[in-house]
Parts: structure tokens; C-alpha cells; sequence
């Protein structure tokens, strides 16, 4: 035997047997009122944690971080060796990922670091592409 499911009409039915024709119809009709988003009501809703148990700490993997930081992936994995980028971090041996609050630290520093204290890189240092011994910059 079929269970039968309760439908929007059932509902209904059952309804206006209760309370009458009338009344049900003028209840189904009338949505329920929710807080308006950004008010007080709304951040009293129990679905909004005002204090969660743990920290809710978002990772991102590297296609996510390419969009936020528009650097090469060497350049980021060089950066992270010397300590001036936030370190990744692998959450199974085939997933790497990085903490999103450290990446967004790290720009905002970055923003805040004045532009004249930025050098460039030495060419002479450099392992492929050697600049010629009789170059400008000696």
C-alpha cells in the first residue's frame, strides 16, 4: 500500500473544517511577517549565532586565491619560502589550501605598506636570464 503525502489542499481542507471556510482562507492568504533585514528583530532570529562555539575560520584552495591575488603561483610559493606570504596549508595529502583571514590580512597590509620602501628585484641575482656583466645597474 502507497503512503499517501500530505498536500497544500489537504492542508487546506483540513483547515477549513476546523475553523470554517472564511477564516481559513483569510489565514492562508495573510504570509507570515518576517523582520526586514538589517533590524534589530533580524539579528534576533536563533538562525544568527551571536557567539558561535568555534570560530568559523574560511579556507580557500589555490583557483580561489589566483582571483583574490593576481600573482603567479611561483612568485606566491617564493614568497611564502621567504615568509612575506601567508603559508598554505594541506587539509588531506591532496588538498592544499590557505586561510582566507590571513590572505585578507596580508592585502590589507599590503595597501597600507608605503609605496617607497618597495624595491625591485636584483636582475644580477637572478637564475635564469642573466643580465650581462656590463649592464647599467652595476
Amino acid at each position: 500500500m502507497r503512503r499517501r503525502t500530505l498536500t497544500e489542499f489537504d492542508v487546506y481542507k483540513n483547515l477549513s473544517a476546523k475553523i470554517g471556510r472564511d477564516n481559513a482562507a483569510q489565514i492562508r492568504s495573510q504570509p507570515a511577517a518576517l523582520p526586514l533585514p538589517g533590524s534589530s528583530a533580524y539579528s534576533d532570529l536563533p538562525q544568527f549565532q551571536k557567539h558561535g562555539v568555534l570560530p568559523f575560520r574560511r579556507t580557500i584552495r589555490r583557483h580561489e586565491l589566483r582571483q583574490i591575488v593576481p600573482l603567479a603561483e611561483t612568485t606566491i610559493y617564493e614568497m611564502e619560502r621567504r615568509g612575506e606570504f601567508p603559508r598554505r596549508f594541506n587539509l588531506t595529502p591532496r588538498c592544499v589550501v590557505w586561510d582566507l583571514a590571513e590572505v585578507e590580512a596580508w592585502i590589507e597590509e599590503r595597501k597600507q605598506a608605503p609605496r617607497a620602501t618597495t624595491t625591485k628585484p636584483d636582475v644580477h641575482l637572478r637564475k635564469t636570464r642573466p643580465a650581462r656583466a656590463g649592464s647599467a645597474h652595476e
